[in-house]
């Protein structure tokens, strides 16, 4: 049994829903056209609409102002300054679009990208499996479920500077207890942030102690699908595993894509634990490209060169989300509203 086939028997088949003034509105002389004379292409707000409308901008012109000021404001003020030749020291040199080809033709910048592309690749998906299985334990009803979200939770209220500190512990190769506990199957002690071949691997694993917040959103998801739903599929002999695949994952599919995109967004911009950590090293294996920009805007002295970074990572996160927004248009389902 599908979750579209449970929504559809779910859902009242009467077709007499809606009030008395929905009804009147599509009967009325604008129904046709959209309008409210119906002759017109172009309706006029009433004065009370105007009124309305005012007091509702006046209520979010902080946030518009906000973003004009702390958004736009610097999104074009970094690419006018990527255009520049710039240390900050002295007054701005213009030099066209020599910092994107220099940007283009740089092979530390190259290491970068493939750095920040192998963490994304690996720490997304396996953030999202994590943060869903938490979830699910959460929402077990069970007596002490208040305790275990909030133990699952606490790791998340830890800061990403220091829960760095921490697994630099964890992972020192004379006392650290991972080494201890690989030792237990004869594995010898490895210094993994000093090895090219275990660095990245060690931020992955460290990334899924923050799977707390998403696991708190695919808890809402899950407590708004209908019970209904599981009690028809019980009915019908489904399975649980059935269930999990026929209901649960295609009714989650909006949350999946919005821990999606902010997974992404997050992967995109790693910094602190490769910064505290590693410094981007060893051999550059977790130098990842907000670390490769920061060193050229503050170690390196050049601003020019860091807004081109800047403007390039918005162009390819902007380009990545409208890609995962059109692809999401094949699995994402919203019929749990018809619930």
């Amino acid at each position: 049994m599908s979750a579209s086939n449970a929504v559809a028997a779910d859902t009242p088949r009467t077709g007499t829903s809606g009030s008395a003034a929905d009804l009147t509105a599509r009967s009325g002389p604008g129904a046709r056209d959209g309008t409210t004379g119906g002759r017109s292409g172009k309706r006029k707000l009433t004065g009370r609409e105007k009124r309305n409308l005012r007091v509702g901008l006046l209520f979010i012109s902080p946030w518009i102002i906000g973003v004009a000021v702390f958004v736009v404001y610097p999104l074009v003020y970094s690419f006018v300054i990527s255009l520049t030749q710039y240390s900050g020291m002295q007054s701005p040199t213009f030099i066209g679009f020599q910092n994107y080809i220099a940007a283009f033709v740089d092979p530390l910048l190259h290491t970068a990208v493939g750095n920040t592309v192998y963490y994304m690749l690996l720490a997304v998906p396996i953030g999202l499996v994590v943060a869903l299985l938490l979830a699910l334990a959460m929402n077990r009803n069970v007596r002490e479920v208040a305790l275990y979200r909030t133990l699952l939770y606490l790791p998340s209220l830890i800061p990403m500077f220091a829960l760095s500190f921490i697994f630099i512990v964890f992972v020192n190769p004379q006392y650290g207890i991972v080494n201890q506990f690989l030792g237990l199957f004869g594995m010898p002690a490895t210094n993994l942030l000093g090895d090219p071949r275990y660095a990245k691997i060690v931020m992955i694993v460290m990334a899924q102690l923050g799977a707390g917040n998403a696991a708190l959103i695919y808890l809402a998801g899950l407590r708004n699908i209908p019970e209904t739903l599981y009690e028809a599929a019980r009915i019908d002999g489904a399975s649980r595993f059935r269930q999990f695949f026929a209901i649960t994952v295609p009714l989650l599919t909006p949350t999946i894509l919005f821990n999606l995109i902010t997974g992404v967004s997050g992967a995109m911009m790693v910094f602190t634990e490769a910064f505290i950590m590693t410094d981007g090293g060893p051999d550059n294996s977790t130098l990842f490209y907000m670390l490769y920009l920061w060193r050229n805007a503050f170690s390196y002295g050049q601003l020019g060169f860091a807004s081109a970074l800047a403007v390039l990572l918005f162009l390819f996160g902007m380009l990545l989300a409208g890609l995962i927004y059109w692809l999401s248009r094949r699995f994402v389902n919203y019929d749990v509203s018809a619930g």
